[in-house]
């Protein structure tokens, strides 16, 4: 039975505020910020100081370890002076927080790998969102960053997370043959929703029969 929902996103696409919907219409727990969270925790940044580090050019396993945690608030980009050896022991930390959230159930989970760390998991629903290049640069502007600011970002960040991606699974991301159901979130919000929610019904019900 379907009891885990990933979704991973294009930066800027809305995936935050379509999770938080299907969280709150499932009645599922949503790991998204709450995600970003723990895994600063354990690794001793603190997330809340997002602004002391400028979008600059750093090390691989600094910029990897900004596209992970860019979690729901997508104004929230930078991450600060951190404990941390290396890129490895930020993967190895952030598949025991996906594994332990998708065991516990009910979750939905956003980004941070976790469509690729479940993808063999016959309890797991994966989603892609995605929209236009200047779509997603629209909604940057409108959560407050120049035009230029968003151009740059949404350019830059969806390299880091490919780069995450490759460096990780060797996989070239998003990897189309790993989701459910790819949605382009100028549709709205909410018929993107419902689309999410008919498709792990139409799943769910396809799973009962076959156990039948």
């Amino acid at each position: 039975m379907i009891n885990v929902l990933t979704i991973e996103r294009e930066y800027g696409s809305g995936a935050a505020q379509i999770a938080q919907k299907v969280a709150d219409r499932l009645g599922w727990k949503l790991w998204d910020q709450l995600l970003t969270n723990e895994i600063s925790r354990r690794l001793e940044c603190d997330p809340q100081h997002v602004e002391q580090q400028g979008e600059r050019k750093d090390p691989l396993y600094y910029r990897l370890f900004k596209a992970f945690l860019r979690g729901s608030f997508e104004g929230s980009l930078n991450t600060p002076g951190m404990k941390i050896a290396d890129a490895e022991g930020i993967r190895r930390v952030a598949e025991q927080l996906v594994r332990a959230a998708a065991n516990e159930g009910n979750a939905v989970i956003v980004g941070r790998g976790s469509a690729y760390y479940l993808r063999d998991r016959p309890d797991s629903f994966h989603v892609f969102v995605y929209a236009p290049f200047e779509e997603r640069v629209r909604r940057l502007q409108q959560a407050g960053k120049s035009e230029e600011e968003a151009i740059q970002l949404a350019d830059n960040v969806d390299r880091d997370r490919a780069a995450f991606i490759k460096q990780y699974f060797g996989i070239e991301w998003p990897a189309r043959q790993f989701f459910h159901l790819m949605i382009n979130s100028t549709m709205g919000e909410e018929p993107a929703v419902q689309m999410i929610l008919n498709g792990l019904t139409a799943v769910k019900e396809n799973q009962t029969i076959s156990q039948t």
